[in-house]
């Protein structure tokens, strides 16, 4: 078992990893039990793959248990489903203290996550992340948010949850192509300010995706640990050390906007290709060594992510990408900070960066 603990004063909480926890998870949530059933919220495929392990775990402890299960699928991040949401939580009679689960990938930590934000006020909740790039990124530090028509992550809070419980068998049950997905979070912590770190990528890597257990639980816990220092140090991106996190992200939403939030292009491999993509432009403004970038294309390629527009089958021109990028909510004051890199590991928060530049180079790389 690994244990790292977010420390945020009063709303510090653990994230608990162990392979098999989620057939032990009962004994975890005992703390958190109230007088009323558990409310879980999951989507209609964890449903099937992993609920009854919870359900037989919670049964075993003594625990009761509602069960609300949504449609799988990023459409689910809407006002139409925060609304049936948020009105099934209070016809339950869930109060402030009760302990919403949140079981599922980032869509549903997510959506549950800002639900239980804004019902009563607030109320708390668990994550119980299944997929592999909700049990290293969206799971952990209470960023909360649904979708808008302008585009994604656009209508939030920052509701830290009161508890992680993170089991990698449940990456079993995965499609291979969600699990790399995932996996490009991983790797953006190494690529942050950890070179070391994506050595062991390079190396590791495959193994991981194969399904190597010890792999699994490195990965997850020193990502996990990254994340935390960095959420403890700026809760809510307000000195810029956490806006690190979205190294990738900038290129990213633009790709996903592009090919209409769908299952065209997964969240995790729009960050890979943005990663590539911000690491290219890194280089192309002569700040990053080409052979660094290049280091990065090759290893986002040998796991089967996108490193390129073409790679994501995005063919949209460089201006109407920035134009999606316009309604990214780091704008400030008419200004979208970039997060580039000086080489691998030494990413950094880029205040001077020309959209009309970044247009031209991602037409240079959609040839």
């Amino acid at each position: 078992m690994s244990v790292v603990p977010v420390s945020l004063g009063e709303r510090s909480y653990d994230v608990v990893i162990e392979p098999g926890l989620l057939d032990r998870a009962g004994e975890a949530l005992k703390p958190y039990a109230g007088k009323r059933p558990f409310v879980v919220v999951t989507d209609a495929h964890v449903a099937q793959t992993q609920w009854p392990r919870l359900a037989a775990s919670l049964a075993a402890a003594g625990l009761a248990a509602e069960l609300i299960v949504l449609p799988a699928g990023e459409g689910t991040k809407s006002w139409a489903q925060l609304e049936a949401l948020t009105d099934r939580l209070i016809d339950l009679g869930v109060e402030r203290r009760d302990h919403v689960i949140a079981l599922g990938g980032g869509v549903i930590g997510d959506l549950v996550g800002f639900a239980a934000s804004v019902v009563k006020r607030g109320c708390a909740f668990i994550q119980i992340p299944t997929t592999l790039l909700a049990q290293v990124d969206s799971s952990v530090g209470g960023k909360t948010a649904i979708n808008s028509r302008a585009g994604k992550n656009l209508i939030g809070a920052f509701h830290q949850p009161a508890l992680v419980l993170i089991d990698p068998d449940t990456l079993d049950t995965l499609p291979v192509r969600e699990t790399a997905a995932g996996y490009a979070e991983v790797v953006k912590y190494g690529l942050i300010d950890d070179a070391d770190f994506f050595a062991w990528c390079e190396a590791h890597g495959p193994a991981l995706l194969a399904g190597d257990a010890q792999a699994r639980v490195h990965a997850i816990s020193k990502s996990v640990a990254a994340k935390a220092a960095i959420v403890a140090e700026d809760e809510r991106e307000t000195t810029g050390k956490r806006a690190l996190l979205n190294l990738g992200h900038t290129f990213g939403h633009a790709l996903e906007a592009e090919t209409g939030f769908s299952d065209k292009l997964l969240h995790g491999e729009a960050v890979a290709a943005g990663m590539a993509l911000a690491f290219g432009y890194s280089a192309r403004r002569g700040e990053c060594p080409a052979e660094d970038a290049e280091r990065v294309v090759t290893h986002l390629r040998a796991v089967g992510l996108p490193a390129s527009l073409s790679d994501a089958g995005v063919s949209a021109s460089g201006e109407t990408l920035v134009a999606h990028m316009l309604h990214d909510k780091k704008m400030s004051a008419g200004t979208l900070p970039f997060l580039l890199a000086r080489g691998i590991g030494q990413t950094y928060l880029a205040q001077d960066v020309d959209l009309a530049d970044v247009a031209a180079f991602l037409d240079e790389n959609g040839r």
